[in-house]
């Protein structure tokens, strides 16, 4: 029986909404690998294409960090009074 409700019994199983671990890694690897590619694209040229390489591959995992950042401060609080 639930302590705050004596006539509402309570669910023995919670509910999951979390993803597979599994679905979570594609994007922080590829973002990873983009981060990688950019340093050393970096270091490997100083001059034409690979300067344009590094400041594109090192401003895109920038650009998804704070599109994120935003998309979470945006958010309206849920009725229950957390982020949803």
């Amino acid at each position: 029986m639930n302590a705050a409700s004596p006539e509402t019994p309570m669910s023995s199983q919670p509910v999951s909404t979390s993803r597979h671990p599994v679905a979570v890694w594609p994007w922080p690897i590829a973002l990873g690998l983009l981060t990688a590619f950019g340093l050393l694209s970096a270091l490997l040229g100083q001059h034409g294409v690979w300067l344009a390489l590094s400041w594109a591959a090192l401003s895109i995992p920038l650009i998804v960090t704070v599109a994120c950042v935003l998309r979470a401060w945006c958010r309206t609080p849920s009725v229950k009074g957390g982020q949803s």
